[in-house]
């Protein structure tokens, strides 16, 4: 039983290496290409919209009110990547009903490269709402004493989510191969529903925690009133 779709190896040639998480990813993403351009091709803006229309404007919907309740102002700003990170985690998950098939985010190399587009972003979102000055103040703040645990959270966060999304998928996988080779019938399909539960948790998990480090690197920081002049 492989722990990791890193070891499924479908191709090598040297260095080179073409394993599952390499070929499930790039399936995954042709197919969520693939599935956006079907379903956007014939959007109506009428009362009569596809059933697919309607689960879009749902999906899109729920994730806006999500990312808005976060606290992150105009949330549709941010809806293209936290949602892309989520449709994209979920969608992993949901494939696993696939024979065969083994999500990528059960590979470290996956969730850290997940992990490492919110730490590009997080800047990024906070450097185009504060400017430069504004964003890199906010590692000196309240005191330049706390710029070294200000990068040390960085980094901490960023390992954390990628762990902790490569831990409860990579585990599942494991315990769901556990019990198809102990009883190969009942209990897998139970794991199964499980399964993709935990990974719509996880997805959901993923995003918001995203969308909370955005919002802390975009706040402004309310200033204090200015005293009124004496009469």
């Amino acid at each position: 039983m492989d722990l990791s779709p890193d070891q499924w190896i479908f191709w090598q040639s040297g260095p080179i290496k073409l394993n599952a998480t390499i070929a499930f990813t790039w399936g995954l993403m042709a197919l969520l290409t693939i599935g956006s351009m079907l379903v956007t091709r014939r959007l109506s803006t009428g009362l009569t919209r596809s059933r697919w229309q309607n689960t879009l404007e749902i999906v899109v919907l729920t994730l806006v009110e999500q990312i808005g309740n976060v606290g992150l102002p105009g949330p549709r700003k941010y809806l293209d990547f936290l949602g892309t990170l989520f449709l994209f985690i979920a969608a992993a998950a949901l494939a696993t009903i696939l024979p065969g098939y083994q999500p990528p985010t059960g590979s470290l190399s996956t969730t850290a490269a997940l992990a490492l587009c919110v730490l590009v972003a997080v800047p990024l979102f906070g450097i185009e709402e504060k400017g430069w000055r504004g964003y890199l103040r906010t590692y000196i703040e309240p005191t330049v004493i706390m710029l070294p645990f200000n990068l040390i959270s960085e980094a901490s966060r960023t390992m954390a989510l990628a762990i902790r999304l490569f831990g409860n998928m990579m585990s599942g996988a494991m315990i769901l191969g556990i019990l198809l080779s102990i009883t190969p019938f009942v209990f897998p399909i139970v794991m199964t529903l499980l399964g993709l539960l935990t990974g719509m948790v996880q997805a959901y998990i993923f995003t918001i925690l995203a969308a909370v480090y955005i919002a802390a690197a975009t706040r402004n920081r309310a200033r204090k009133p200015e005293p009124e002049p004496a009469a």
